[in-house]
């Protein structure tokens, strides 16, 4: 009865955390990626589970393992409740887009020729593109820490942009900087 109570007030970080990654997981138009600076809201501003800096660092984290970009997403779970904190977090970023996209595809399917079905998709492109954008910008001011930190976020954002070398090189260096000098 308890942990009722505390649910129906926003207390229980479970329930907090799959009620916030369920509205997150239907905005993400353009993937994981592009709803980083809401989940960075939900996270640090709304709850105060971890600073802009600890948020960052998970998102690094989840970007240097192999897997899709919303790996993050179980490492806040996992920073907020441990193991069930990872599950209901995933299960809540992951299951109801999961099937709105099922329904989607079915309704798409029937849909196939539609002039404005298409003109919605094009449509949309930039919407995901300036979400992808507004990711970029809030990791950037959350890394901003010092001279040295936004130096390194720059040069490694030239580097992924203009190289074809792996981002991972990126990570590496901006690791051992760390280490070495933050």
């Amino acid at each position: 009865m308890q942990r009722a109570v505390r649910a129906m007030n926003g207390d229980d970080p479970l329930w907090s955390l799959l009620a916030g990654f369920a509205a997150i997981s239907l905005i993400a138009v353009g993937g994981g990626i592009a709803v980083v600076p809401e989940m960075n809201r939900l996270v640090v501003d709304v709850h105060g589970w971890m600073t802009d800096a600890q948020f960052a660092q998970l998102f690094a984290l989840a970007q240097a393992a192999p897997g899709p970009n919303v790996l993050v997403v179980g490492l806040i779970g996992w920073k907020v409740a441990g193991l069930a904190g990872m599950l209901v977090a995933l299960a809540g970023m992951t299951v109801p887009v999961g099937l709105l996209a099922y329904g989607f595809a079915r309704f798409r399917r029937r849909l196939s020729g539609a002039a404005w079905l298409r003109l919605a998709e094009r449509g949309l492109v930039p919407v995901a593109v300036g979400l992808i954008l507004a990711s970029g910008i809030i990791l950037g001011q959350a890394a901003a820490v010092g001279w040295l930190a936004v130096a390194l976020t720059v040069a490694s954002s030239l580097f992924v942009w203009r190289s074809d070398r792996s981002p991972l090189w990126a990570l590496v260096v901006g690791g051992i900087a760390g280490a070495l000098f933050l």
